[in-house]
């Protein structure tokens, strides 16, 4: 058998937690009466809302140049819409010039990082992480500094700060939380602003479910300093507001000499973001307003559905939710990367364990993984959280 030659970051690797749950779907039969309710990837399975489609079916046939090369750093009218919007929303300074279009957020937080750390250097990651993120760092060669999650998993700014030394170069939280839900405090995430500038060092803040928030009110005041580009780095994904996973649309809010930088990455990786995705998404944020509402309150009767229902599951224990998630402690003595593919067996059900957003107990890990589930309960309807929760009722090892 040939060797083949591979970069040792890459190699070491693990692989994408959904496609690798996917797979075990290929080894069951999911009977006819026992659908399968999909709770593994948080991601909506809709197509866009009709008026979206409509705008987007028009650009495809009516405007040439949205077939062709667009600017490196995203479409002006995209970068103004979003400075004026978020400026409005957070109650600060926010100027075009400090707005960048990616290709998604994952592509945001892969050029955020590359401004700011080379392999050898060490980057703070919650635990639980979002997969991609450690998946990126890794990948690099940079160090997963670890910081655990303590009451309502929410991770502790004083505690980030003692684990800060020369080869920390930035600060990660993702807030609306993934894999958790949780919803970080504002007091709490100035805290880590803080932390961060005494330190000289980013802080990379991933508002991907910002739409999804519980309240209303912006969930930090970062971008009231008016020196918050010393600090901040702000993302964003069009994907879950819009239903545009498909079209790969993100936004990095930033320092203009740090977009300079970030242009290079962006420039090598896709040379420009989808032009009918940034049209897509200037039309949502003119003119969907009201649709995202109702989205919003959707989700949030879903997630009132399952911190209602889990009331009623004996050993079982929400951790936390928010936005599309559900992280929950299950009571029996397998690990949870065995249990996981138990319930795709015998109820139907597939969902991520604990062991792909923290260290296993043989990685170093404290065995908390091994006792945790994520539920991504967005596509799941409540009647559908309730047949849910009857699965996970009657399920034993």
């Amino acid at each position: 058998m040939t060797r083949l030659p591979f970069n040792p970051h890459l190699a070491d690797t693990f692989p994408p937690p959904v496609m690798e749950a996917r797979q075990w779907l290929d080894a069951v039969d999911i009977p006819h009466d026992r659908p399968l309710l999909n709770v593994s990837q948080a991601a909506p399975v809709a197509p866009p809302p009709e008026p979206l489609l409509k705008e987007m079916s028009r650009v495809v046939l009516e405007e040439p140049e949205a077939h062709l090369y667009g600017p490196v750093l995203g479409l002006p009218e995209l970068r103004e819409t979003i400075a004026e919007q978020w400026s409005k929303r957070y109650n600060g300074q926010i100027a075009v010039e400090n707005v960048a279009i990616t290709s998604g957020c994952n592509q945001a937080f892969c050029a955020a990082i590359s401004s700011v750390a080379q392999a050898g250097d060490a980057v703070i990651l919650p635990i639980p992480w979002y997969f991609n993120h450690k998946m990126w760092l890794d990948m690099m060669g940079i160090e997963a500094r670890l910081l655990p999650c303590g009451h309502g998993m929410v991770p502790s700014p004083a505690e980030a700060a003692k684990m800060i030394d020369e080869k920390v170069k930035a600060i990660v939280l993702v807030t609306p939380n993934n894999p958790t839900g949780a919803e970080y405090p504002s007091g709490v995430i100035g805290e880590f602003a803080n932390v961060a500038s005494n330190h000289s060092i980013p802080l990379v803040l991933d508002e991907t479910y910002l739409n999804f928030h519980s309240s209303e009110d912006a969930p930090h005041d970062l971008f009231a300093d008016p020196d918050w580009g010393d600090t901040l780095i702000h993302l964003y994904s069009f994907s879950k507001v819009f239903r545009l996973t498909g079209h790969r649309i993100g936004a990095i809010i930033a320092h203009p000499d740090r977009l300079a930088q970030i242009e290079k990455f962006l420039d090598t990786m896709t040379i420009c973001p989808s032009q009918i995705g940034q049209k897509a998404a200037h039309f949502g944020l003119a003119h969907l307003s009201d649709w995202v509402a109702g989205e919003r309150t959707e989700i949030l009767r879903r997630r009132a559905a399952i911190e209602s229902g889990f009331n009623r599951l004996e050993g079982w224990t929400v951790l936390g939710t928010g936005a599309y998630f559900a992280y929950v402690e299950h009571p029996f003595s397998i690990p949870s990367d065995e249990l996981a593919r138990r319930l795709v067996e015998v109820q139907s059900v597939l969902c991520l364990p604990g062991t792909m957003f923290a260290p296993t107990l043989a990685e170093g890990g404290t065995g908390e993984a091994e006792r945790q589930i994520r539920l991504a309960f967005a596509n799941v309807d409540p009647a559908g959280i309730s047949i849910l929760l009857d699965r996970l009722a009657a399920f034993h090892p």
